[in-house]
């Protein structure tokens, strides 16, 4: 329901929405991945699971918890 809400609440505004949940990256314009302080990946959810990189195994890990 939050994340249902999140856009409505934010629209017009640049807000960085920080999680380890990666379902909840779904929703954000773009994404940055970081390790070590440093951004080792950006871009939209679309485009993060095609590189097939730390994005991709992440969220892959997690799916089996939120994807029917």
């Amino acid at each position: 329901m939050m994340y249902k809400n999140f856009n409505s609440l934010v629209e017009g505004k640049l807000t960085l929405y920080i999680s380890h949940r990666m379902s909840s990256s779904r929703f954000c314009d773009y994404v940055l991945v970081f390790s070590d302080g440093a951004i080792i990946e950006e871009g939209t959810h679309e485009e993060l699971m095609k590189l097939k990189k730390v994005y991709s195994s992440l969220y892959s890990m997690q799916a089996q918890f939120y994807l029917d």
